[in-house]
C-alpha cells in the first residue's frame, strides 16, 4: 500500500494541481474519493473541520492546502523537483496568483454559465465560496471572461519562445498553477475554446502536461484510510520559531483557518509555527490523535 493518501473527487482544479504533481514525480499513491459537497464526515473526522479538497494524508499526518501538500511532497520525495533551478520560492509566491487571480474568475464562469448545476452544489458552493457575490455573476460574466483570457495570454506569452514548460526544459509546480485553472473552463464553460482559440503556445503547453499523467495509484475506501491514521503515530517534530510575531507556544491550544473563502477553524494543541507551516495536534473518537498541517501563508491562527 503506497504511504501517500489523496482525499479528493475527479472534478476538483485544486486536487487535480496534486494528482498532476504527482504525475510530475512520479509516484504511486491510493485515492479515497470524498464527497463533492458536504457533509464529509469521514474527512473531517481526520482534518477536524477543514472541508477545502484535496487533503493528503500520510500515516497520521493530514496535510492541507495545495501549498502545504507540495512542501511536503517535496521533502519527501526531492528529484525530480517541483520547483527546478532553484525556484521554490518564486513558485510558491506564485500560489497566489494561480490559487486567487487566474482561478477566482475561472470558478465564476464555471458557476455562472452552467444553468444546470444541481441546486444542492450550487447551495453549497454558494456557502463555501463567500468571497463571491452570486448575484452578480450574470452581468459580470464579460468582466470575468475578459480577465481569464488576460492571465491566459499571460500564460502564452511566457511560452511563445518556443521552451516547453513555463522554466523552461522541465515542468514544475509554476506549470501546475497555471495549468488547472484552465484545465478547469476546459471542463466547464462551454465557450471556452473559442476564447482562447488564438493562444497556440497555451494549446500546445496543455497537452504536454497533460501527458504527465498522475502516476499510480490503487483505491482506497475511507474506513480503511482512517484506520491507517487510527493505528499510526504521526512523526511531526514540535517546530516553533522564536521569533513569530504572534508568541505562540508549543502546546498552546490555537484555532487555525483559512483567510479567504471556506472558512472553518481547525482547533487543536500547537506543535509546529514556522514561516513555512502550521501544525496542530487533536484527537477524534475515529481516528485517535492526528497531527494537521497547514501553510502558514493564507491561514490565521488565534489562541483557541
Amino acid at each position: 500500500m503506497p504511504d501517500i493518501i489523496l482525499h479528493h473527487f475527479d472534478s476538483s482544479p485544486f486536487a487535480e494541481k496534486i494528482r498532476l504533481a504527482l504525475g510530475m514525480k512520479g509516484l504511486a499513491w491510493a485515492s479515497v474519493q470524498i464527497p463533492l459537497i458536504m457533509p464529509k464526515p469521514d474527512l473531517t473526522a481526520l482534518t477536524g473541520g477543514y472541508r477545502k479538497t484535496p487533503v493528503m494524508q500520510i500515516g497520521a499526518d493530514i496535510y492541507c492546502d495545495t501549498q502545504c501538500i507540495a512542501r511536503e511532497l517535496e521533502r519527501r520525495h526531492p528529484d525530480p523537483s517541483l520547483f527546478p533551478a532553484g525556484s521554490e520560492g518564486l513558485a510558491l509566491a506564485l500560489s497566489a496568483w494561480g490559487d486567487k487571480a487566474f482561478f477566482t474568475p475561472g470558478a465564476e464562469l464555471s458557476m455562472g454559465t452552467n444553468a444546470e448545476i444541481p441546486e444542492a452544489v450550487l447551495a453549497d458552493r454558494k456557502a463555501f465560496f463567500n468571497n463571491i457575490d452570486f448575484d452578480t455573476l450574470a452581468a459580470n460574466l464579460p468582466h470575468l471572461y475578459s480577465q481569464l483570457r488576460s492571465h491566459a495570454a499571460l500564460v502564452d506569452q511566457q511560452l511563445g519562445d518556443g521552451r516547453g514548460y513555463l522554466l523552461g526544459a522541465d515542468p514544475g509546480w509554476v506549470d501546475v498553477l497555471a495549468y488547472f485553472p484552465v484545465w478547469m473552463v476546459r471542463a466547464h464553460v462551454a465557450d471556452i475554446d473559442a476564447l482562447l482559440s488564438s493562444f497556440k503556445a497555451l494549446a500546445d503547453w496543455e497537452a504536454r502536461i497533460a501527458a504527465i499523467g498522475h502516476g499510480e495509484h490503487t483505491d482506497l475506501t475511507a474506513e480503511e484510510a482512517l484506520a491507517i491514521a487510527r493505528d499510526t503515530v504521526s512523526r511531526c517534530e514540535v517546530r516553533i520559531d522564536p521569533d513569530d510575531p504572534l508568541r505562540l507556544e508549543a502546546g498552546c491550544p490555537v484555532a487555525v483557518s483559512p483567510d479567504d473563502y471556506g472558512i472553518v477553524a481547525v482547533t487543536g494543541e500547537l506543535v509546529q509555527l514556522t514561516t513555512d507551516d502550521i501544525a496542530v495536534r487533536r484527537d477524534d473518537p475515529r481516528v485517535g490523535e492526528v497531527v494537521v498541517h497547514f501553510p502558514r501563508i493564507g491561514y490565521r491562527v488565534e489562541r483557541a
